[in-house]
């Protein structure tokens, strides 16, 4: 039997009893919509989640902090101090995944401009490791590298909020580095009774372009070889004590930050240095539980999608049972004529991939007008779900994101469900004695 013979006698088939054929359809278009939106909507979930997560901040960074709190052999919470210096850097570089590792320290400066003048922090890190650890586009100038360190990178609003306050007039300019003469001093000592204040006159610089990243908006930046130059120079200035403790400072890092190849490996990373002995931080300790629950949602959809898809398997094993029951002649006179058994299964099997294939196609193009309608009507109630599982709701937000691949997806498995579910009928198509069957009245 020609292709072209099988399709015709199949569509002929299905058309001679259209209201059955079409409830059956009616099954596949609604199992083709329940698994489409159920995928849909863990997608948009897991979208929102990510979207928050990236809001808040890489997901690929540790930090292991002087001070740190955690349990103790008792089940109880208590503070540890932890010995950061370059021992443990060179020992956090041979750990696998770890992609960069920078000591950061935190000081505190005032920042001057003619009469009006600013405090704010200055963050010490290796310049080199800037690229490695996301730092974003600059507004103008360039990042320091390890050959050319001097330049300072101001955060996007550094510069915002000077300010000259005399005790009867306040006022506040953001300054201009291109026109503006700056410079800064640190401020851990008293240095009041110097003869000299240190004061650095900022030649090299930098400025980070506005972005959504707070953190980068209100420090200021330097490589972590060029700050000890400057602080050297300031300590300096200071009182014998005063300059033994600076100088002591300098070997004794806030923090050290790693980077992590992959956000997939920073449970494994935090395990590795927690086997060093140290506690760490992480942002991606605290979502973890957040992207379970959110697989979790997901999964609880695609079962539910499924139980749909399996009642339309049913409905189209029974469909074609019931043809088969009422074709038994026809089989017969096929048979009779010389049919192979194989064409006449193909048969069955195309009638029920039919049935499969017609109603994914109407089920994907429905499923699209459900997820436009769910995103615009449903936000509060798709919203309530991101809360349930930890994130936050945005009823602004698409919760229902039908992903390129899931049309497809969705209609050749609506084709495979046609398919296994008429496989058992066509097979008991095949074993129809051709005698038996010409002796049918039906």
């Amino acid at each position: 039997m020609r292709i072209s013979d099988l399709i015709k006698m199949g569509l002929r088939n299905l058309g001679r009893r259209k209201a059955r054929t079409a409830l059956t359809v009616v099954g596949v278009v609604i199992g083709t919509i329940s698994i489409m939106l159920m995928v849909a909507i863990g997608q948009g979930i897991n979208y929102n989640f990510e979207k928050q997560i990236m809001e808040n901040g890489s997901m690929t960074i540790i930090r292991i902090y002087t001070y740190a709190w955690g349990e103790n052999e008792n089940g109880e919470y208590q503070e540890y101090q932890q010995v950061l210096n370059e021992e443990l850097i060179a020992q956090l570089r041979e750990i696998k995944h770890v992609k960069a590792v920078s000591p950061v320290m935190e000081k505190y400066i005032e920042l001057y401009s003619g009469k009006y003048m600013t405090g704010i922090s200055l963050k010490i890190m290796d310049c080199a490791t800037f690229a490695d650890f996301g730092f974003p586009a600059l507004e103008y100038g360039t990042y320091p590298t390890p050959e050319q360190n001097e330049t300072i990178v101001f955060g996007y609003e550094a510069l915002n909020e000077f300010y000259y306050n005399n005790g009867r007039t306040y006022q506040t300019k953001t300054v201009d580095l291109a026109k503006d003469r700056v410079n800064f001093t640190f401020r851990d000592y008293d240095t009041t009774d110097v003869k000299k204040q240190f004061r650095y006159v900022v030649k090299d610089y930098a400025k980070i372009a506005a972005c959504d990243q707070w953190e980068y908006g209100w420090y200021c930046y330097v490589d972590y070889e060029f700050y000890k130059e400057l602080y050297t120079r300031y300590a300096n200035t200071l009182k014998p004590a005063d300059k033994k403790k600076a100088m002591e400072s300098l070997e004794r890092y806030d923090t050290i930050q790693i980077n992590v190849d992959n956000m997939k490996h920073v449970t494994e990373v935090q395990e590795a240095i927690e086997e060093l002995g140290y506690r760490t931080e992480s942002d991606m300790q605290y979502i973890q539980p957040m992207l379970d629950t959110s697989d979790m949602l997901q999964k609880v959809f695609l079962a539910i999608g499924a139980v749909a898809f399996v009642v339309a398997a049913i409905n189209i094993a029974n469909t074609m049972i019931m043809s088969i029951y009422e074709r038994t002649k026809e089989i017969g006179i096929m048979k009779v004529l010389g049919c192979y058994i194989k064409d006449i299964k193909k048969l069955f099997l195309f009638e029920a991939g039919i049935i499969g294939c017609i109603g994914g196609m109407v089920g994907v193009g429905l499923s699209y007008v459900a997820a436009y309608l769910l995103n615009e009507y449903g936000g509060a109630f798709l919203g309530s779900l991101m809360t349930i599982a930890g994130g936050e709701a945005d009823t602004g937000a698409a919760y229902c994101i039908i992903p390129f691949w899931l049309p497809f997806a969705a209609i050749l498995v609506a084709i495979s469900v046609g398919i296994l579910s008429g496989y058992l009928p066509a097979r008991r198509a095949t074993k129809i004695s051709a005698i038996e069957a010409m002796k049918n009245e039906g």
